[in-house]
């Protein structure tokens, strides 16, 4: 019995993976006219990284992320997910966080919690960086809704951002 214990044991550490924060680079994304700019340190991308350790048998069941948004911008439009979670945890900076009606003031140590369906955005207005980390469900397939512009995307196989129309229900089937 403790040979077959070993044997899992050496198993589950055969898998582990390691990364240090401080080697993940910043990678920037901005928008053409630069409303919505971001740096972040992509924790699960890291660790598909064959430096970090073995090959996962599968998908991280979340997401991990450091963002820093730049006094003024914000972070993404403002949309909702279907199926993800995504949590905020405030590191420093001053901004705001807009989620369905509500617009509330975000300051060091403060906790987000937004659940599938529910749109949201995270503006820096204060005069300083605002970092904090994401951390979100990894759904293997999730709808967005970007109530703004009436658009959706969808993340599964790269199929990319759309808008619907309204059609008779046999449009197109006959």
């Amino acid at each position: 019995m403790l040979v077959i214990i070993a044997q899992i044991c050496h198993a589950a550490a055969a898998t582990m993976k390691k990364v240090n924060l401080n080697d993940i680079p910043w990678r920037e994304r901005k928008s053409p006219k630069g409303s919505y700019h971001r740096f972040r340190r992509d924790v699960a991308l890291a660790f598909q990284s064959p430096k970090t350790g073995p090959k996962l048998r599968e998908r991280p069941p979340f997401e991990v992320e450091l963002v820093r948004l730049p006094p003024g911008a914000k972070s993404f439009p403002f949309h909702s997910h279907a199926s993800e979670w995504e949590f905020y945890l405030i590191v420093s900076g001053a901004g705001k966080v807009r989620a369905g009606k509500l617009t509330r003031s975000l300051s060091a140590g403060d906790c987000v919690l937004n659940p599938p369906g529910e749109a949201h955005q995270i503006i820096n207005s204060g005069k300083e960086d605002l970092t904090y980390y994401v951390i979100a469900n990894n759904a293997p397939a999730d709808f967005y809704h970007y109530p703004d512009s009436d658009k959706w995307g969808l993340s599964f196989e790269d199929v990319g951002y759309f808008r619907i129309r309204q059609v008779k229900y046999y449009d197109g089937e006959e």
